[in-house]
């Protein structure tokens, strides 16, 4: 038909998995016919759209496309199309149908047999059948195990759905079909749902399930998906409040009760059921086989934990002497002390039974001064097997191959612990087929070909409280668990570490555990703590560290200085003064020793302990003392000049840059705004602990303009509060110090935290005081950025005038700088200011005039901050439709650039014009959305949003659960002192049932 559009696409959901291909075939070559009834009834060929003709011509189509390639009779079509008031010619019309279809589908695709007539096409050239193999190869991937493969399967099914089945297509048969197709749909959703909540996405599925349970009151099953959504997200009375909802709208509607399942999920949630509260997780590994020892050395008794790593081993082992095809060599890296011996015993152990003929074990040393040599082990591993003294030859050569001929035809399994290199392993590996080695050593055996390389981490944190309670008894770790939990966090979860600190309190019985936390809190202290009898965590370190090169080990020394939680290549670049291929090369050969971990490609990181290891080094051997100072500075320089950058790409023509401090170290530049949001959320955390490193006198100015740069990371919610904790970190340095710059511009950053948060007060305390040393420092960054920021307080606190003259002062001010962005943005924040005084149209007009200064720099992220402004202006105008619209524009800009918090806030306004447009189920939905963005913006946001939400349940016939959504807004005003706790108690009184 004429205006049919191209082939859908697709919404975008993630890319299917590897090795997710689904059974569906594909559609075909490029010009092969494809047809839609998950929506209108449509056709195309090639990507062409073809004419399917009238309503009754679609509904033909539609029901032979539905039989998937059975005939259908004339009477048979005639009943579906018309029903049972035929015209007198529908025969005729039928066949007139049929012949027009026929001119427009392909030769051989529209066929006549036994008096009736059939569509012969691929199954996958319809979007029914295309949703029917996804959700066969969703139920495959959910068998097996595999949840997120399963979702992925589903969403493409569901994508295929474009609106009504059958849409506009008459008779009894596309009524049938329509509400088939729609149940099935609801089915399938419900089961993405379900893995939805299997995989832990409970937060994210709330608002989804909100919707659907408004459309669909009566189906218990998303209700009580919902319920349990709800539970796992932290909001069990709002899940109890939807089974009160839904066992009083069964009995009004239908005079019945719920069914078992959703009353049994409620006696769950009031029992807080701890299972209830976990997601699904994969069936456990098998447990490794008990086996006997032999000649290997004893396993500890209390081994524990590091049970994918045994399966992992013990798999390859038994493969290796079963299989009989090729010999298996197994090699484990890892930091010391992290237990690769133990695991490699442990393993060595289990595997005993799958090789009868001898297990063969020996200290390489190769932490030591003098590493073994291969011919004196291959000399004593003969004289294991039985060769005499006088039958051993003299050359190594000659030792390695009547060591692999003893080996020939046995199964002999060869423990290798504490190698050097790959060179000092290779004259000791088995040469057939039956025979295993497990290797240990601190450097990566990625010269080893052939060889299954095994990584070993630290323990996890339930490893580490299990194999510390196994050591020192379970009814002292039972009475201060949290001081249990400190102690292995202090250890860094390293296995050493932990059993030396157990083992120190385990011979210490007047000891409490909380003395032993205690004592490691101390840093500087802690290494020292860490040695029980011949163990010591210090000295595992230090035979590592003494085989250094000069260059490793000065990187070794000043890479550890840095706090941040890893560093990226060009940041330790800058650390150490080089370029950064030469960087590279020394951390590389850091992470070979395991003195470094390779956190990512281009990402390092130092393990806990072996940090403060580093650190002692520096203080030791770092010469002058003033590198270290040095080295510092040059990182603070690194972040500093990035920042700026990533700052000057997002807000051009914003003066802030030209205000910061100069630096002597360049930074990164990036091709375009996206990029440089990639590393400054990337970054976060180590510019963060960079900026509350870099306190002191020489630094503060860098530190304060290093949190300005990067005010994204508190905007954009996703790192806000270690934003507030360096903030208020540079405000006290700046004030002791006394820097009136620096303090001026660490109160204001501290202002806008707080106002992010809803700490209204505590926001005017730090501006108030900013705006004075803004003065004294003649500083133009904080006169206009402190008297700004008191203008939004007042817009919160509704003391409209002091607000007017604050934001007309910064709009002095912005002017005066020669910042056309701040100038903007204080425009936009007096438009809410007259907003608030009913004069609206003046509001419109300042709102238009922050946009427009926005428009003309280019400044998409502010723009979406006027537009925000703008639609707070007409909404209160009554100009919903409007209203909604510039907030529309507004919230894609803020999802597209990664600003969570001003993303939860528009989903909040938009919800509020829905539900005053009597749109409450779109108001429920959006109110949701802003909640599922947990964490972002404070509790007093969150209480806004909830009673929006409950406003919207109201109307949706969820009393209850709007009611305990106004409960939890009332006990988070009540806890911030808020005007606003007044008003929702008045909405619970007029909801409480009489």
């Amino acid at each position: 038909m004429d205006g049919t559009p191209p082939v859908p696409q697709q919404r975008k959901h993630p890319a299917t998995p590897a090795g997710a291909t689904p059974a569906t075939p594909a559609p075909g070559p490029p010009d092969a016919a494809r047809f839609a009834v998950l929506g209108p009834v449509r056709a195309w060929r090639g990507g062409e759209p073809l004419a399917s003709g009238s309503p009754q011509q679609r509904a033909l189509l539609a029901a032979l496309l539905l039989r998937e390639g059975r005939t259908a009779t004339a009477p048979e079509l005639i009943d579906a199309i018309w029903g049972e008031d035929p015209p007198s010619q529908a025969l005729a019309a039928v066949r007139t149908y049929a012949s027009r279809l026929r001119k427009v589908l392909a030769p051989g695709t529209l066929v006549s047999e036994s008096g009736g007539y059939a569509i012969r096409t691929p199954s996958a050239a319809l979007d029914v059948g295309l949703a029917r193999g996804f959700a066969a190869d969703a139920d495959k991937a959910r068998t097996a195990g595999d949840r997120t493969r399963a979702r992925t399967f589903l969403n493409h099914a569901l994508d295929l759905w474009d609106g009504e089945p059958l849409a506009g297509v008459p008779g009894p048969y596309a009524e049938t079909e329509r509400t088939r197709l729609a149940e099935w749909r609801l089915s399938l959703l419900e089961t993405r749902l379900d893995l939805d909540l299997e995989v832990g996405s409970h937060a994210e599925a709330v608002s989804e399930l909100t919707a659907l349970t408004a459309a669909h009151p009566l189906r218990e099953r998303l209700r009580e998906l919902l319920m349990l959504a709800l539970y796992r997200s932290g909001r069990q009375a709002e899940a109890l409040a939807v089974y009160a909802d839904t066992r009083r709208l069964l009995s009004e509607e239908l005079g019945v009760d719920p069914r078992p399942e959703l009353a049994e999920l409620q006696q769950r949630i009031l029992r807080a059921d701890a299972e209830l509260a976990r997601a699904a997780e994969p069936a456990p590994a098998a447990a490794p086989v008990t086996v006997r020892p032999a000649q290997l050395p004893a396993t500890v008794p209390d081994f524990t934990g590091r049970a994918a790593f045994v399966s992992e081993l013990s798999e390859i082992l038994a493969a290796a002497s079963t299989d009989g095809t090729v010999m298996a060599v197994s090699a484990l890296a890892g930091i010391g002390g992290v237990g690769k011996t133990t695991l490699a015993v442990h393993v060595a152990h289990a595997a005993r039974p799958h090789f009868p003929d001898g297990q063969l074990y020996v200290d390489l040393q190769g932490t030591d001064a003098r590493a073994a040599e291969p011919e004196a082990v291959l000399g004593a591993f003969l004289r294991a097997l039985g060769t005499a003294d006088s039958a051993i030859p003299d050359t190594p050569g000659e030792r390695a191959a009547l060591y692999r001929s003893t080996l020939d035809g046995r199964r002999v399994l060869v423990l290798l612990d504490n190698a050097k290199d790959a060179a000092q392993v290779r004259p000791l590996l088995p040469g057939t087929a039956g025979c295993a080695a497990l290797v240990t050593s601190r450097v990566r055996m990625a010269g080893l070909a052939g060889a299954h390389l095994v990584d070993l981490d630290v323990m996890s944190p339930e490893e580490a409280l299990q194999l510390f309670t196994r050591i020192v008894g379970e009814e002292r770790v039972a009475a201060e668990r949290q001081a249990a939990l400190d102690v292995v966090g202090a250890c860094g979860f390293l296995p050493l570490a932990i059993r030396i600190a157990a083992s120190r309190l385990a011979a210490r019985r007047t000891w409490t555990v909380s003395v032993l936390a205690a004592k490691l809190a101390d840093e500087r202290r802690r290494l020292d703590e860490l040695q029980a009898g011949d163990l010591a965590v210090k000295a595992t370190f230090e035979l590592g560290y003494g085989q250094l090169e000069p260059a490793q080990a000065r990187a070794f020394r000043l890479l550890g200085l840095a706090d941040g939680p890893d560093i990226s290549l060009a940041a330790a670049a800058a650390v150490l003064d080089l370029a950064e291929h030469d960087a590279e090369d020394l951390l590389e050969a850091l992470v070979d020793c395991s003195l470094l971990e390779s956190a990512a490609p281009g990402r390092y990181r130092f393990h806990d302990l072996v940090r403060l290891y580093a650190r002692a080094c520096a203080e030791r051997d770092e010469q002058p003392p003033s590198e270290r100072g040095a080295a510092m500075s040059r990182l603070l320089d690194f972040y500093l000049a990035t920042a700026s950058g990533v700052y000057a790409l997002e807000r051009p023509g914003d003066r802030t840059v030209d205000h910061l401090a100069a630096t002597r170290h360049a930074g990164v530049a990036f091709p375009d705004s996206a990029t440089a949001l990639d590393w400054l959320h990337r970054e976060a955390d180590c510019l963060l602990a960079c900026a509350r490193q870099s306190l002191g006198e020489e630094q503060i100015d860098r530190a304060v303009d290093l949190l300005l740069a990067a005010k994204d990371l508190a905007e954009s919610g996703a790192s806000s509060r270690a934003y507030e904790r360096a903030a208020g970190a540079a405000r006290d340095a700046a004030r002791r110090l006394g820097n009136a710059r620096a303090e001026g511009r660490a109160r204001t950053t501290l202002t806008q935290t707080h106002l992010t948060a809803g700490r209204f007060d505590d926001a005017d305390a730090e501006a108030r005081v900013a705006m004075e040393l803004g003065r004294a420092a003649q500083d133009p960054w904080t006169s206009a950025n402190a008297p700004n920021e008191r203008g939004i307080i007042a817009i919160y606190r509704k003391d409209h005038a002091d607000g007017e003259r604050y934001l007309r002062q910064a709009i002095d001010a912005f002017r005066e700088d020669g910042n056309r962005p701040g100038e903007a943005s204080a425009l936009c924040n007096l438009s809410r200011i007259h907003l608030a005084l009913d004069r609206t149209a003046s509001a419109v007009e300042l709102a238009r005039q922050g946009i427009e200064i926005y428009d003309r720099l280019g400044l998409e992220l502010r723009l979406a901050n006027g537009r925000y402004a703008l639609g707070l202006a007409l909404a209160q105008g009554g100009l919903l439709t409007q209203a909604l619209t510039e907030f529309t524009q507004a919230l894609d800009i803020f999802h597209n650039n990664r600003h969570r918090l001003w993303e939860g806030v528009t989903h909040f306004r938009i919800a509020e014009v829905h539900l005053a447009g009597g749109e409450a189920a779109r108001a429920a939905a959006h109110a949701e959305q802003a909640i599922a963005l947990r964490g972002i913006g404070g509790i007093w946001r969150r209480g806004t949003v909830l009673q929006v939400l409950g406003r919207a349940l109201v109307e949706l016939g969820q009393p209850d659960r709007a009611r305990a959504c106004w409960q939890e807004a009332l006990a988070i005003y009540e806890e911030l002192g808020s005007a606003e706790a007044a008003e929702v108690r008045l909405l619970l009184a007029m909801s409480t049932p009489v």
